[in-house]
């Protein structure tokens, strides 16, 4: 994208609109001392854009790092600055209810804490989760601790299956990819970590989940909530599968979710994930500014800063309305006349008019990692092109490129004469099949990681300067660890016995357990119900019944438990529980099946073989 004047000073008046107070010390610890959050640390960005950093994205950095308690409107406040997202406040007639409680229960007690020190002792009356992605909902028990007496919990219909399961099936890639995509074993500084676009970096505390007690069902619906009047818009298959926006008649205020914010959004995070519908993210936003826009003075999202004034409002929604609806049909309209993602996003770009906002920046997303998606979303990885139905896999692939180009050492004098005339990407592309071919290679590892550092210092979009420079890292040595996520037990007990099964499903060794054959029945008393497991050609199936097992001729299992749904949790969780179970039939039967299971190493190479 071409660049938009660097003198415009609008974003930030909005950013410091309503300042009350930052976080002091700016510091968030676990009860053991250790840091889940440190704002300090992008003090950094109040300097000048430095030669390592895209001033768009440096720009993107200063607004974004800005932390503290601000006034919205009248009796609605956000915290932000404190974690990835924002946590908004609104008080009603005898508290305050909270609108996205963060990712960490210890980040969402320390902004609340914020909040009280300058609004009065207000009891928390009310919560509501805009949408089903962990850092809006993870610091719940931050804000209602365990007794606390019970609130309503609003969320949007189908907000728990699609919290709790999102990362269960794939999560252990999807957050093994996520320490690339924020940069978070990256220093933090104008060569490293300068935040993501869509915020500075996810805390790492602890994540809960308290389940929603009142569903939004429907656009239209209205709710009261200690006092507070709220109309409802459902947004299903925007930026989340369950997400929703709504709005505050006596306020004039419109809460956008992560439907609309200060950057162009993903379609497909680089974390991995399903792609997000951009049709029908562009007709909920048309939508959204015909039932809020004449009403509206002020709209605030889940991240970034607000918007003030009602032109300016209807502005923005139309906007990024026409952002999203522009990708969708122009990428259909050329995969139609037979060009492929990558072309297509070679292709595209965004009428000046668009371009011209700094709101419609790929900060988070990109144009052309949208294309990609919005294709795939279309006709999946395949180009049509027979040529790449049956390529060789990226390391057999590299030494035979290699091996065309006269060796390792030939292949990078090559990567280096196109890197020195500046074609990075292609330098990359042959550097990559030098390093995937000989992986030992110093000088190729060397080289490659000086490409991915000009790329990543480039960069406008602020996770893929994240990858770059951690891939960077990763080649001169250091591979960036994956914390294990601190979980509470009460995300973890709010999967479903069918999520828990599906997930046990996922780790079975196939071909270690191509002959056994087993049958488990499990029967949860607390649920009054029977699943019924069959491990069969390395395949584990289940079925489920109401009721305890029931005897049969037909069908005899190798062993039956029962047991609480916690107990299974702890179980699969490899916490035990297995002896407190009754068990009935042949012991040995649940050791063979849990001795088939294999365990993913959460710190796998991304940029190496």
């Amino acid at each position: 994208m071409s660049a938009v004047p660097v003198d415009d000073h609008e974003d930030f008046a909005d950013a410091d609109r309503g300042f009350i107070a930052a976080l002091d010390p700016p510091e968030v610890t676990m009860d053991d001392g250790r840091v889940v959050w440190d704002a300090e640390a992008y003090g950094f960005l109040a300097g000048n854009c430095p030669d390592t950093a895209h001033e768009s994205l440096w720009r993107q950095g200063r607004l974004v790092s800005r932390q503290g308690l601000y006034e919205v409107t009248d009796g609605i406040y956000q915290a932000r600055g404190l974690d990835l997202a924002n946590m908004t406040l609104v008080e009603g007639d005898h508290g305050v209810l909270v609108i996205d409680p963060l990712r960490s229960a210890e980040t969402a007690a320390a902004a609340l804490e914020l909040y009280r020190k300058y609004r009065g002792d207000r009891p928390v009356t009310g919560l509501l989760y805009t949408h089903s992605h962990g850092n809006h909902f993870g610091g719940a028990r931050g804000v209602l601790p365990h007794g606390h007496h019970p609130v309503p919990v609003l969320a949007p219909a189908g907000f728990l299956a699609h919290a709790v399961g999102e990362d269960v099936h794939a999560g252990v890639a999807h957050r093994r990819r996520a320490v690339y995509l924020y940069g978070t074993g990256l220093p933090k500084g104008p060569d490293g970590q300068i935040g993501c676009g869509l915020g500075t970096l996810p805390s790492t505390g602890t994540m809960t989940l308290i389940p929603p007690t009142v569903d939004i069902t429907s656009t239209g619906q209205e709710e009261i909530v200690d006092g507070v009047h709220l109309v409802f818009q459902l947004t299903p298959g925007t930026e989340a599968p369950a997400e929703m926006n709504f709005g505050f008649p006596a306020h004039q205020a419109l809460c956008l979710a992560e439907n609309a914010t200060h950057t162009l959004h993903t379609a497909l995070p680089l974390r991995g994930g399903a792609v997000r519908d951009t049709r029908a993210w562009a007709r909920y936003l048309g939508e959204t500014l015909a039932l809020f826009g004449d009403g509206t003075e002020v709209a605030f999202a889940s991240h970034h800063w607000p918007t003030w004034g009602k032109e300016r409002v209807r502005t923005l929604l139309a906007g990024q309305r026409d952002l999203y609806a522009y990708l969708h049909d122009q990428t259909v309209r050329l995969l139609n006349e037979g060009l492929t993602a990558t072309e297509i996003a070679e292709e595209l770009r965004l009428p000046p008019e668009l371009e011209r906002v700094w709101a419609h920046h790929g900060y988070y997303g990109s144009l052309g990692h949208n294309v990609q998606a919005i294709y795939q979303r279309y006709l999946g990885w395949f180009d049509g092109n027979p040529a790449h139905l049956w390529e060789h896999p990226p390391v057999e692939q590299a030494r035979r490129y290699v091996d065309t180009l006269g060796g390792t050492e030939a292949t990078v004098d090559a990567g280096k004469r196109y890197a020195a005339d500046g074609d990075l990407r292609f330098a990359a592309t042959l550097l990559n099949h030098a390093v995937f071919a000989d992986p030992h290679n110093l000088r190729a590892r060397r080289e490659l990681a000086l490409v991915y550092e000009r790329l990543g210092h480039g960069s406008e979009n602020g996770a893929a300067r994240n990858f770059y420079l951690t891939g960077a890292m990763e080649l001169r040595g250091t591979l960036a660890e994956t914390r294990p996520d601190t979980v509470g037990p009460d995300l973890a007990r709010a999967l479903t016995v069918d999520q828990l099964l599906d997930s046990l499903a996922l780790r079975i060794d196939g071909p270690r357990a191509w002959s056994t054959a087993l049958t488990l029945d499990l029967y949860l008393p607390d649920e009054d119900r029977t699943w019924q497991l069959t491990l069969s050609h390395g395949a584990l199936t289940h079925l489920s019944a109401p009721g305890a097992p029931a005897p049969s001729k037909e069908r005899t299992p190798d062993l039956t438990l029962t047991l609480t749904k916690p107990q299974l949790t702890d179980l699969l969780d490899g916490r035990g529980a297995g002896d407190e179970a009754a068990q009935d039939g042949e012991t040995g039967a649940l050791r063979q099946l849990l001795g088939l299971l294999s365990t993913p190493h959460p710190t796998f190479p991304v940029v190496t073989p």
